[in-house]
């Protein structure tokens, strides 16, 4: 719902109501996660997306209509539901939807949601005849997930735009202050000149880190890099990275078992970076380091979709059965 508080916001604020639509519920291989949202204007514009295409249309009509009569709707539309049958999901799945009239009376605190998430804070959002923000809800508004780029490099640079394109937020640190500039990183939301392993520490220690967190490591030099590792894999953060050839790899698990990981936790350790997508240049790596950072979040195997059978979208964890002999990448 996030990408759609903007234009919400500018509606409510010139007291022109528009019609909002909310994944509640999703069953099977929905294309869309709860929270997703879209909205319509008073403008006749749309913007967001609950389904990836399917049943746009259906559903843009029924903002219109709730934002004529302020009667507000649940909706379901899936290949099994009779209603939808004309707009149903062909990529299977169900999705549930609340459909209610936004504008001053209805939607009160939204001034205080919008400002709220843009701010990082967490919230929630519960859904009725009308909505109320507050401190439990259907609909729960974390903080981006974030990601720290260690390396101001080329590469570092490429993997900075492609995170914050996939809802990260990124930050790329290096302690040498003439390559770690803003201008040299414009798709990083902050540039921190600081010792890699220092600032992670301080972040560790500030609680600023989850389990969504994402350290990409591509310093390339031993001094920068073990010593950040060493504390990487030894925090609750959702993945770790390090850029290397297959010789640097095996030398830096040397020095970080001289250093007393335990094969558990170096076993945490994605190196070399990334999948195996042939990639050469930056802005390729960036891809294959995405892709690996995607797969592992939701359980994908890394195979080619057309070498697997089962569903195209997993519940969490759920691996995809390949068809071929290859043993599928391990999911931490």
């Amino acid at each position: 719902m996030r990408d759609v508080l903007a234009d919400l916001l500018r509606w409510w604020s010139a007291g022109e109501p528009a019609g909002l639509a909310i994944v509640t519920r999703t069953w099977a291989s929905a294309p869309r996660q709860v929270g997703a949202a879209m909205a319509v204007g008073p403008d006749g514009v749309a913007v967001g997306s609950v389904s990836g295409g399917c049943v746009e249309a259906a559903v843009y009509d029924l903002c219109l209509e709730v934002a004529e009569t302020g009667l507000s709707q649940v909706a379901s539309f899936g290949v099994t539901d009779d209603l939808a049958m004309g707009v149903g999901l062909p990529c299977g799945g169900t999705v549930e939807l609340s459909i209610g009239r936004v504008d001053r009376r209805t939607f009160p605190d939204l001034p205080r949601l919008a400002d709220a998430v843009e701010r990082g804070e967490r919230i929630a959002l519960s859904i009725g005849e009308g909505y109320v923000v507050g401190d439990t809800g259907e609909i729960v508004f974390r903080p981006p997930p974030r990601m720290l780029v260690f390396g101001a490099t080329d590469h570092a640079a490429a993997v900075a735009r492609i995170g914050g394109f996939l809802g990260y937020r990124v930050t790329v640190c290096d302690a040498r202050p003439v390559f770690a500039t803003a201008r040299r990183f414009p798709g990083a939301d902050e540039v921190v000149v600081d010792w890699p392993h220092r600032y992670l520490a301080a972040e560790a220690e500030a609680g600023r880190l989850d389990d969504r967190t994402v350290l990409c490591v591509l310093t390339h030099d031993p001094k920068f890099d073990v010593p950040t590792l060493e504390l990487a894999l030894r925090l609750d953060v959702g993945y770790v990275g390090a850029m290397g050839s297959r010789r640097t790899h095996e030398e830096r698990l040397d020095r970080l078992r001289e250093a007393g990981l335990t094969g558990r936790e170096l076993a945490r350790l994605c190196s070399p970076i990334g999948l195996d997508l042939g990639a050469r240049s930056p802005e390729e790596t960036a891809v294959s380091i995405a892709a690996e950072i995607v797969a592992l979040r939701h359980g994908g195997s890394g195979d080619r979709l057309s070498d697997t059978t089962g569903p195209v979208h997993k519940k969490l964890g759920e691996a995809t059965s390949p068809t071929s002999d290859r043993p599928a990448p391990a999911v931490s």
